[in-house]
């Protein structure tokens, strides 16, 4: 499992996969990262402070990613990452939280006020019926406005059966109106009953992906291991 890399194209950062206590939802059909998680919080903060000390610094900017939501990391890690950004003079970090923790944002940021926060929210799709009916992703706002009121950035799914490439455009030009940043990630085959779609895939590569392979504000992972992290 690889746990830390460099990013150097769009946005230039480095990036940690931690490990967590493990995703509260476990309901999104399509996922099965849940599965790095421990229980144990000192073994936890043991394999974070680890991946932690290859963090240099060198772009003033860290993404901080975990199977799950930054709130499942334990308060040790929290607090490790504060000091090892205020070390290495990061000023920008990047958190993932599922919609569901909605409510603690705020307190987050306040928490981390002597940086600039960025959340990134799962969110797949703006198409409610397809995300909550086939995805199971667990978003029950519907008003795009409102989903993105206390996120920055957003991560797209796209490549499943249903989906087609208008839905997926549609998809791609409202989460950059109304984030700052987006990342479309392509199914890819893994565990669960949701199935790539090849041929949509191709019809991605061939007609959006020219598109938007230059958009400073949109990542697009081809494969989940396009940043360097995981497995």
């Amino acid at each position: 499992m690889e746990r830390y890399s460099i990013i150097h194209e769009k946005n230039s950062r480095e990036i940690v996969l931690l490990r967590g206590s493990g995703c509260i939802y476990t309901k999104c059909t399509f996922c099965d990262y849940y599965s790095d998680s421990c229980k144990n919080e000192e073994e936890n903060f043991r394999l974070n402070s680890k991946v932690l000390e290859n963090v240099t610094g060198i772009f003033q900017n860290l993404e901080v990613i975990n199977s799950g939501s930054v709130f499942e990391l334990d308060k040790n890690t929290v607090e490790l990452i504060k000091k090892v950004c205020k070390q290495k003079n990061i000023h920008t970090i990047h958190f993932e939280s599922h919609y569901l923790y909605n409510n603690r944002i705020a307190d987050l940021r306040k928490e981390f006020s002597d940086f600039t926060l960025k959340m990134k929210l799962g969110l797949e799709t703006f198409d409610y019926d397809f995300r909550e009916n086939v995805l199971k992703k667990g978003i029950k706002e519907k008003n795009p406005e409102k989903i993105s009121e206390n996120f920055d950035e957003a991560n797209f799914l796209f490549g499943i059966k249903a989906q087609t490439v208008e839905s997926i455009r549609n998809d791609i030009e409202l989460g950059l109106k109304y984030f700052e940043r987006i990342c479309i990630n392509i199914m890819c085959e893994n565990s669960t009953s949701v199935k790539p779609d090849k041929e949509l895939i191709k019809a991605f590569i061939k007609e959006i992906y020219p598109i938007y392979k230059d958009n400073d504000r949109a990542d697009i992972l081809i494969n989940n291991t396009d940043f360097g992290v995981g497995d």
